[in-house]
C-alpha cells in the first residue's frame, strides 16, 4: 500500500488494547457511543479509536460532510478521552479497512488492536473489500444493534465466522487472542440510526 502521507498517530505504548471503530459517522448518534462504551467495558479496553473514513465505497458519497465536520460531530458526541477521534485513513489515502489495519499493525506491533462493528455492519461484511483477511488480522467484537440481532449471525460473513466465535464470557481475553477469533457482545442497544437522522434532516429543509 502507497501511503499517501505518514498520518499522525494517538500515543500509543507496547501491549496497550485498542479498538478500532470505522465509518462514515454521518452523522454520529448515540447508538455509536453505545457500540464503542460497550466494546471498551467488555473487552477491557484503553482506547476506542473512531476511524472516520474520507468516504464509503459501498455508500453514496456525493453529499458527504466534509471529514473535519465529522470528526468534530464525532468528539462532540464522544468526550470521554479514551474515546480517540481520527481521520488518519485520509492520511493514508484509502478507504479500505484491510489495508488501514495492516498499515497499523506494522507501524505498531506491539499493540493488541481489535476490530470493533455493530451488529447491523456485520450483515454485508462479506461486501467489504478482503473481508476474510481483516478476520485473519485482527480479533473481532460485534455489538448487537436492534434488528439485526439473527440477520447478523445468519449472513454470508456471520456463518463463515461460526467456527472462530468466541463465547461471551471470554470478552476479555478477545484482545490477546489470535485472530480469528470474533464475539458477539449483548446488551443495551440504541435504535438510532444515521439512515433515519439524514432522513430526519432532509425532511426538515424546506423544499423550494
Amino acid at each position: 500500500m502507497r501511503v499517501a502521507q505518514t498520518p499522525r498517530l494517538p500515543p500509543v505504548v507496547r501491549g496497550m488494547r485498542i479498538g478500532l471503530f470505522g465509518g462514515s459517522f454521518n452523522p454520529p448518534h448515540d447508538g455509536h457511543v453505545l457500540v464503542a462504551e460497550t466494546a471498551m467495558k467488555r473487552l477491557k479496553l484503553d482506547r476506542v479509536w473512531w476511524l472516520v473514513t474520507p468516504g464509503n465505497p459501498l455508500k453514496e458519497t456525493r453529499d458527504l460532510p466534509p471529514l473535519a465536520a465529522r470528526m468534530a460531530a464525532c468528539r462532540a458526541l464522544a468526550p470521554d478521552p479514551r474515546m480517540v477521534i481520527t481521520g488518519i485513513e485520509a492520511a493514508l489515502g484509502t478507504v479500505f479497512t484491510q489495508q488501514t489495519i495492516a498499515y497499523l499493525r506494522r507501524r505498531h506491533p506491539g499493540v493488541h488492536f481489535v476490530w470493533i462493528m455493530g451488529a447491523d455492519n456485520l450483515i454485508g461484511f462479506h461486501r467489504w473489500q478482503r473481508w476474510r483477511a481483516i478476520a485473519r488480522a485482527v480479533p473481532m467484537a460485534v455489538v448487537d444493534r436492534p434488528d439485526a440481532t439473527l440477520r447478523a449471525t445468519a449472513s454470508p460473513a456471520g456463518r463463515w465466522l461460526a467456527r472462530y466465535r468466541q463465547p461471551e464470557r471470554r470478552a476479555g481475553l478477545l484482545p490477546l487472542l489470535p485472530p480469528p477469533a470474533w464475539i458477539f457482545l449483548y446488551g443495551t442497544r440504541s435504535a438510532s440510526s444515521s439512515t433515519m437522522l439524514r432522513k430526519g434532516r432532509n425532511a426538515a429543509k424546506p423544499s423550494g
